[in-house]
């Protein structure tokens, strides 16, 4: 009787740990599925952060854990980049934090928005200035200004200009104020803006003020309303190279 030949086939693995792998494979794609779908919330995890630093008394300013404007607004801290979409996205995280805490606010809201010339940040008076005043007395404003001025220091490219610019509505100034006409309003409050910024630290070879009065308004004069938003300071940014190009779109806007 033959003898049978005995199987030489290879061990392998067991059939359980063939599906176990598998199922393990599986969970990780799911999980990277997961987080390739989530965001994480910046400023909340600094916040976070600084909470449980508050908690262990490791604080920058001492023992001092009241949360204010001013500490948050300081204590951001600011990447340096040569992006100037980065300077954009700060800008537009600073704004966020000045309506965050100024929620409630009437009247128009500072905004960040693009223009053939550069983007600018427009700032309506009514959260500046009194009325018929070019000194800027809100407490929140002077911070959002600092924080600006911050951003600007440490963040915004050297080869980017920085322009000033006042408007006004067509209501003349109060006859009790220093200002003669609208020209020397939005003069006077677009000096004041720059004065600040330069205070905080800007550089003023990179600034440069204008004013226009009231004949750029961007809503109608006709309404309460439309006036609010008329009474406005831009900051404007755009690079050294369109200097030219921009100075004579003011020129033309003006017939001269």
């Amino acid at each position: 009787m033959a003898k049978k030949c005995k199987c030489e086939c290879p061990k392998c693995m067991p059939g359980w740990l063939a599906t176990f792998g598998d199922l393990m494979s599986l969970l990780l794609c799911f999980f990277v599925l997961l987080l390739s779908m989530s965001t994480m919330d910046a400023k909340k995890v600094k916040e976070a952060i600084g909470s449980l630093a508050g908690a262990l008394s490791v604080l920058e300013g001492g023992t001092q854990t009241e949360v204010s404007r001013e500490r948050i607004q300081k204590a951001t801290p600011i990447q340096k980049t040569e992006e100037t979409s980065e300077t954009v996205n700060r800008l537009s995280s600073a704004i966020a934090e000045f309506k965050q805490f100024t929620a409630g606010g009437k009247g128009p809201a500072i905004v960040l928005e693009e223009g053939e010339e550069g983007f600018f940040i427009r700032l309506p008076a009514d959260i500046t200035f009194p009325p018929g005043s070019a000194q800027i007395t809100n407490e929140d404003a002077l911070l959002f200004l600092k924080r600006i001025a911050l951003i600007i220091k440490e963040y915004l490219p050297k080869n980017v200009e920085i322009q000033v610019r006042g408007y006004t509505d067509n209501t003349p100034p109060p006859k009790n104020s220093p200002y003669a006409d609208n020209w020397e309003l939005s003069a006077a409050r677009a000096l004041s803006v720059l004065k600040i910024l330069i205070k905080d630290g800007v550089n003023p070879k990179q600034l440069s003020a204008a004013a226009y009065g009231e004949y750029h308004p961007v809503a109608s004069n006709a309404t309460p309303e439309g006036r609010a938003k008329n009474r406005r300071v831009e900051i404007w940014f755009f690079a050294k190279k369109n200097q030219e190009k921009i100075q004579k779109s003011v020129l033309d806007k003006t017939g001269k």
